[in-house]
Formats: C-alpha cells, sequence, structure tokens
C-alpha cells in the first residue's frame, strides 16, 4: 500500500476525520460544508460513536454531480502510538475490499506525534498484506482495491519517523511471504535465494551447504534432514551499521521448511500447518531486513538453521544418537523435537565464528508453549534478568507480548539419558521448560541468552491490527524495537 504525506488536504472522495476519545467538537473545526457538518455530527450522535481507538463511523455525503462522498470519522482513543496502531489496522481492515482505491486522513488541528502518525500509516500498510499471487480465480468482491493511503497534517519529523516505521512494514512482508509460501517452493535452497534481497541493502550473507556443515561437525542438525531430498543450509546474515568490531547482538532462528515429524510422524490432520515451523527463522530474516532498511546502528548477525523433516528409509530414528557441533552427544527419542537440534548447532557455530554477547533465539519450538498460552503470548525463557526485562519492555512497546518461563537445574534431569549426554525429549510435563533446558546445554558461560518459543504466535486465525488471517509476522517488531532501545544508545 502506498503512503503519503500531504500539507493540504484537496479534494477527497472519502476523508477520514482522527477523532479522540471524547473529541467530537473536532468535526466543526474541520473544514466541512456547514451542512455536511451538521450531518456529521448527527450521523456521530446516532451511531454512539465517541472516539474508542479503532471504532468508526460513516456518513455518506453529497458528492460531485450525482456521485456520493463520504465522511469517516475514526476513533483514535488517547492519540498514543498503541491507539493509533490500532486505528490504522482497523482502517484498512474496513476499507482493503470496500472499492475505494484511496483515503485521506486528515490530522490538521489535532496534537498527535510524528512517531504515533507514522505508527498509523505503517499499521494500515501492513494490516493490507496478503498472498495472493497463487490464485487464478476470486470473485471481484473479494479482491482488495484500497492501494494508497494521503496522510494530511502530520507534525515536522514525519518524514524520519516514517522512515523507521515503513523499514518494520518491509520486514513484516518479507517475513510474512516466507511463513506464508507452500512448501514446495519454499525449501532450505530457495529460502536462501529469497533472503539474497537483503544483500542490495548492506547485509552480508554467508552460506554453508550440508558438506561444510559435516565438516564442522553438526550432526544434530544434519541428522533431521536425512529424509528429505532438498538439501540443508545454515544462513547468516550480518549487518554492521556502526564502525568495523564486534557483534553486538546475535539473532538465531529455527527454520524447518516443512515438519512431518519424520519417522514420528505427525497426524494428518492439520500437517499442513507446518509449512509455518520456520516462523523463528522467517522472523529473523524480517528483522534483519527493517535493521537493515533503516540503517540500524547497531552491528547484528542473524543466523537461520534451514531443513526440512521427512520420513524416508535413511530418515533418522526414534534411538539414534547424534553428535552436536559442540561434541555433546544426544540420544533422539522423537524425531519430532527436531527444532532444538537445529537450533544447538547453529547456537554453536554463531559463539564460535562471531562471539556474541548477547543472543536472542527464535523458534515455533513446542506445542506446549500452545497449551500454556494459547495464541496471545510468545513466551520467553533467559538465563540473565537484565536480558529478560529487556525483552519484556520490548514486547510491550511494540505489541510482540512476551511471558516469562522459568529455567532450572530441576529440570535437567528430565533430560538425562541411559547411554548420552543427553535425551532431546523430557516428559509430557514442563515441555516447553524442557526444551529450553535443552538450549541452554549450548550457551557458554559468560553469555546472555534468552529462548523465544513462539509457536503460538507465528499464524493466526483471526485479523489483528497488523495482519489479516494468516502469517502474523510475530516477533519482527519486537526484535526492531529491542535493538532500537538497548544497541543504539
Amino acid at each position: 500500500m502506498s503512503i503519503q504525506f500531504a500539507s493540504q488536504r484537496g479534494t477527497a472522495t472519502a476523508l477520514v476525520l482522527p477523532i479522540a476519545a471524547g473529541g467530537l467538537a473536532r468535526v466543526d473545526a474541520a473544514g466541512l460544508e456547514p451542512q455536511v457538518a451538521s450531518l456529521v455530527a448527527g450521523a456521530a450522535k446516532a451511531e454512539r460513536f465517541d472516539g474508542e481507538a479503532g471504532s468508526m463511523a460513516e456518513i455518506f455525503v453529497p458528492g460531485e454531480g450525482d456521485s456520493a462522498g463520504r465522511v469517516i470519522l475514526l476513533g483514535i482513543g488517547d492519540g498514543e502510538g498503541p491507539a493509533l496502531e490500532k486505528a490504522g489496522g482497523a482502517l484498512t481492515g474496513r476499507f482493503l475490499l470496500s472499492g475505494l482505491t484511496d483515503l485521506t486522513v486528515d490530522f490538521t488541528g489535532t496534537d498527535v506525534s510524528a512517531r504515533a502518525i507514522a505508527r498509523f500509516a505503517a499499521t494500515a500498510a501492513q494490516r493490507g498484506w496478503r498472498q495472493d499471487g497463487y490464485r487464478t480465480k476470486m470473485p471481484e468482491k473479494s479482491k482488495p482495491t484500497l492501494t494508497g493511503l494521503t496522510i494530511v497534517g502530520a507534525p515536522e519529523g514525519i518524514d524520519d519517523a516514517f522512515v523507521a516505521a515503513d523499514a518494520i512494514t518491509k520486514g513484516l512482508d518479507l517475513t510474512r511471504t516466507l511463513v506464508t509460501d507452500p512448501p514446495n517452493i519454499l525449501y532450505p535452497v530457495s529460502f536462501v535465494e529469497k533472503c539474497r534481497e537483503l544483500e542490495a541493502l548492506g547485509v552480508e550473507l554467508t552460506i554453508l551447504d550440508e558438506r561444510q556443515m559435516a565438516e564442522l561437525g553438526m550432526g544434530a542438525l544434519l541428522g533431521v534432514g536425512l529424509g528429505s531430498e532438498k538439501e540443508s543450509r545454515l544462513l547468516a546474515m550480518r549487518w554492521t551499521g556502526k564502525a568495523e568490531g564486534d557483534v553486538d547482538l546475535a539473532l538465531v532462528g529455527k527454520g524447518v521448511t516443512f515438519d512431518t515429524g519424520g519417522i514420528s510422524l505427525k497426524p494428518g490432520p492439520g500437517m499442513e500447518d507446518m509449512k509455518w515451523d520456520m516462523g523463528g527463522a522467517g522472523a529473523v530474516v524480517g528483522a534483519m531486513k527493517a535493521l537493515a532498511s533503516r540503517k540500524a546502528k547497531a552491528n547484528v548477525v542473524g543466523v537461520v538453521g534451514l531443513v526440512e523433516n521427512m520420513p524416508d528409509g535413511k530418515a533418522q530414528r526414534p534411538g539414534d544418537v547424534v553428535t552436536s557441533m559442540s561434541g555433546q552427544t544426544i540420544e533422539v527419542l522423537n524425531t519430532d523435537a527436531e527444532g532444538r537440534l537445529v537450533l544447538c548447532d547453529v547456537l554453536t557455530w554463531v559463539q564460535k565464528t562471531h562471539r556474541p554477547k548477547t543472543i536472542v533465539d527464535l523458534a515455533t519450538l513446542t506445542g506446549a508453549m500452545i497449551i500454556s498460552l494459547g495464541n496471545e503470548h510468545g513466551g520467553l525463557f533467559a538465563n540473565d534478568d537484565s536480558l529478560a526485562d529487556e525483552l519484556l519492555a520490548a514486547s510491550r512497546e511494540s505489541g510482540d507480548l512476551l511471558w516469562r518461563f522459568p529455567l532450572s537445574p530441576a529440570y535437567d534431569k528430565l533430560l538425562d539419558s541411559p547411554i548420552a549426554d543427553m535425551k532431546n525429549i523430557g516428559p509430557r510435563g514442563a515441555g516447553s521448560i524442557t526444551a529450553a533446558q535443552f538450549l541452554k546445554r549450548y550457551i557458554e558461560d559468560g553469555v546472555r541468552w534468552a529462548h523465544l518459543d513462539i509457536a503460538g504466535m507465528v499464524w493466526a486465525d483471526k485479523p489483528g491490527n497488523h495482519h489479516d488471517k494468516g502469517a502474523t509476522g510475530f516477533g519482527v517488531r519486537l526484535l526492531d524495537r529491542f535493538v532500537a532501545d538497548n544497541f543504539e544508545q
């Protein structure tokens, strides 16, 4: 969706007036014809419109000739960023398929900040994202028509504020495309190719193939992909936003492009959803694009392990023992607990290669997390309280919400194996915690580390402020805010 900024309103067939809570008096000062203003005010009263964020009142008014125009009152609540995001998403959700091609949103006379207006505009654009590229037939009424917003009356500083907000939109678009693409289109090698666009933004890519990973001893990651005809890959994306130097932060993502469960085969119903088992990797890629698009002043590396988990005569078996890059051995009791096998080798590689002081990994790791938190929060595990606090603060600011879970040596014994250093699963209870405890064994002393289990967050069955049904892009806004608040000061 195209976003433009203008100093004056001009002629608008569909005019949107942002109204703060209790601020209906603004209608009288909006420069409308007296008869139109009276009609709008009466309609707002009849609909009991009160300016609540995301609420709307739509009034048809006389247009040129025999045509009708529209005045849309849009509630913006307290006028702060979260309320503006809710309003922007609601506006697009209401008019995306309406037949209107553009809307003019007039903030003249309001005291809304440039940053809040930028968030409004970006959220409106984000809510309009769809993947219709695989459709060959679609009813006319199902086709999006809204292609642009013109924002009038934004204060000084809007251009700079929108650059940052629009960078998140670009990152979200890429993440959602990756998460939505079908598994016959998106697999480890093609995933890498889709990420090459980052090079044009100044991101340095490093790609490891199966031979290179085997030479490094990545037996855990490679074991997951044994049953697939698609080769596995490791992709590292480095953004150097300040003077050449150490990496401040490593973002690590699980990239299982399709997960059948392997020999421990998942039930058939719902297996098609497992195309988004690479949602953690998708979030890392989208975050890297956002950081590079706004030229973030931080040195960040994003690393994703890309595999496809399939059943085959060569596939990994329950009971196999594999050796990870760290040298630790793992008894694989369930081949459907594969994400932690991918992540442990990626975590080892990024520590040996880049020596980051802080690591955040993201993964659609456990169904137990959905049982715990549903689709409202991602799970947070951390070995450092300050890091946990920083991520929780970023989650509140960004709207990508997290909830912290415990880590404790008491859970370690649940991973004890009679023949190897550890098992890849524990008992049914505390499934998300034991998965995090597994990953913690691969973190070197002195490294701040957090694990985000986002199994319930990357795909939605209902629309939200920033997304329609489907891929949410969860994690991109969170990581961008986390970097901005903690690594660019």
